[in-house]
Order: C-alpha cells, then structure tokens, then sequence
C-alpha cells in the first residue's frame, strides 16, 4: 500500500500526472471516496498529463467516457455510483472494456463481483481536521501492481 498526502486540489491532479505515463493497456483502476473528495481530480491529472486539460467530468449520467490518450492507448472513466445492482455493469458490456484500454471505474466497489482479479484500489478521504487535506491510499489488488506502484510513487 502507498499512502500520500495532498493539501489541495492542485496536489491531487498532481498524483494524478505522476500515475498517468506508467498507465498502460489492461489496466483497471478503481477510485472510491466521498462526494467531492477528489476523484475526479485526480483524473483530471491523468488527462491532463496527455494533454487533454479540462476534458475530466464525472460520468455519472452518461456512464462511461472515452478518452484518447495517445494513438494506441484509451482510458475508459466509468461512473457507476447510479446503478443498483452489479448485474447493471455487464448490461452496458462494462467487462468488455477491460482488455480495450486503461478502465478508471469510480464507485467500482458497487460492482465489486465483477472488477478484474487484480486491479489497483485508489480510496481518496477527506481529512477530518483539515477541509484541504486528502488521503490517498493506492493498494495493489493481487500481486501484478505491488511492484507497479512502488516504482510510480516511492521514486
């Protein structure tokens, strides 16, 4: 596990940068926290890092955005905070993108039973004493990221 430390929103896309040019395809991350913790900054930072400023919204209505990240690489940003039930995720064909591209899924613990064996869990919490502050914790889900984020984040 990498825990970090962010004291503002400009922090957090930061992580977000730092994370994006080790992205690659078959990746599948899953960011969970409160309403208005900073998940979507924190995408905000991958995009940003491939020069797509300002194109990171919560999908929360449309579901599912497509992003060009580079002429061989797509990120898809799943938001599944609306959907009732897990069963939702393989209506919309959720498990077909995994192996098409990068999958950022907000909320991925409503579709836990269907998420990759092994995926990088990203749980971003407000701190209670400082409305500035986040923490970030990054945790390898399986053995194939241990080694990934150690190398991203203890640099």
């Amino acid at each position: 596990m990498i825990e970090l430390y962010s004291y503002s929103t400009h922090e957090t896309k930061e992580f977000g940068k730092k994370l994006a040019p080790h992205l690659q395809k078959g990746q599948t991350l899953v960011l969970s926290g409160d309403l208005g913790a900073g998940k979507t900054m924190f995408v905000s930072g991958i995009l940003s890092y491939f020069g797509k400023e300002n194109e990171a919204s919560s999908p929360t209505f449309t579901i599912v955005n497509e992003h060009e990240l580079t002429k061989d690489l797509k990120l898809f940003h799943f938001d599944v905070y609306r959907f009732d039930f897990e069963d939702e995720f393989l209506a919309i064909g959720g498990e077909e993108f995994y192996d098409k591209g990068v999958c950022l899924i907000e909320w991925g613990e409503k579709i836990e039973s269907y998420l990759p064996k092994e995926y990088i869990k990203i749980s971003i919490t407000k701190d209670n004493e400082d409305i500035n502050k986040r923490i970030i914790k990054l945790v390898s889900i399986g053995q194939k990221y241990d080694a990934f984020l150690s190398e991203v984040f203890d640099k």
